[in-house]
């Protein structure tokens, strides 16, 4: 593990997030055969990024891990947005270019929740948590074939993460219950896209106990003023650009957004 090259793949993939472009998987030399090297790719290219961007993680992105797999990448501080437009990395289609995002709640810590020797419980989490929003993961993958990938090399790359939308801030006991409600995307142009939500994995605040007990076991915490997501409630929905939309929570809130596209200098 020492002699695994992470660096020379995180070099590969911050280049491609600070110009937006997508290329083949990682050369095999610095491919990631496992969870362990994903991750130690993951760091170094958090390492990297903030080294570059003069930047830091502002949350985190995560799930209860699915069978062999982890779900868990950093969201950094200069990709979170909260005021429309959003300026991000688009996809060409054939109606054109559109934004790709997921619906999701984000909980923001009030407090830190630091490395330690004893465990933490689902009550120190929730304690640490300041408040609840409405929020919109943006998504972009750094190759060009995603689907080709192995899950180790999508875990490197953060999990097609390029981003985060901050919505309005929602009832916090309300949404900790919030398993599943309609979500209906009025878009100003005409479109209207409605999905039937329902939270991956039911609970919205259960990943949120997992994160803190696997960065801790990591020797790494919370700090206070990240937010984190903890799954989609529809997947990726693509939206068009340049148009006002209106994103309805039915029974939580509404949001309203626009997005440009970024193009490489």
């Amino acid at each position: 593990m020492t002699d695994f090259p992470a660096a020379n793949a995180a070099a590969i993939l911050v280049a491609r997030r600070v110009d937006g472009s997508q290329g083949e998987r990682l050369p095999e030399a610095c491919r990631p055969q496992n969870l362990e090297q994903a991750l130690a790719i993951q760091a170094a290219v958090t390492e990297q990024w903030c080294a570059q961007m003069d930047d830091s993680i502002g949350g985190w992105k995560c799930l209860l891990p699915p069978q062999d797999k982890l779900v868990v990448g950093p969201i950094y501080t200069r990709t979170i947005d909260s005021v429309p437009p959003v300026s991000l990395w688009a996809k060409t289609t054939a109606e054109g270019e559109r934004a790709r995002i997921e619906p999701e709640l984000a909980f923001f810590f009030g407090q830190d929740l630091p490395p330690r020797a004893e465990p933490y419980t689902p009550a120190d989490v929730d304690a640490a948590i300041a408040r609840t929003h409405m929020a919109l993961e943006l998504i972009n993958s750094r190759y060009t074939d995603p689907a080709s990938c192995e899950f180790p090399e999508m875990l490197a790359d953060g999990l097609v993460n390029q981003g985060l939308f901050i919505g309005p801030q929602v009832d916090s006991d309300n949404a900790r219950g919030a398993s599943s409600f309609t979500i209906t995307l009025t878009c100003a142009n005409g479109e209207v896209i409605e999905r039937q939500g329902q939270h991956p994995n039911t609970h919205p605040r259960a990943p949120l106990y997992w994160l803190a007990e696997f960065l801790r076991s990591r020797g790494e915490g919370i700090v206070a003023g990240q937010a984190v997501i903890t799954g989609s409630y529809a997947g990726v929905i693509e939206v068009p650009l340049n148009t006002d939309i209106q994103i309805d929570y039915a029974g939580l809130g509404s949001m309203q957004v626009s997005f440009t596209a970024k193009h490489a200098l």
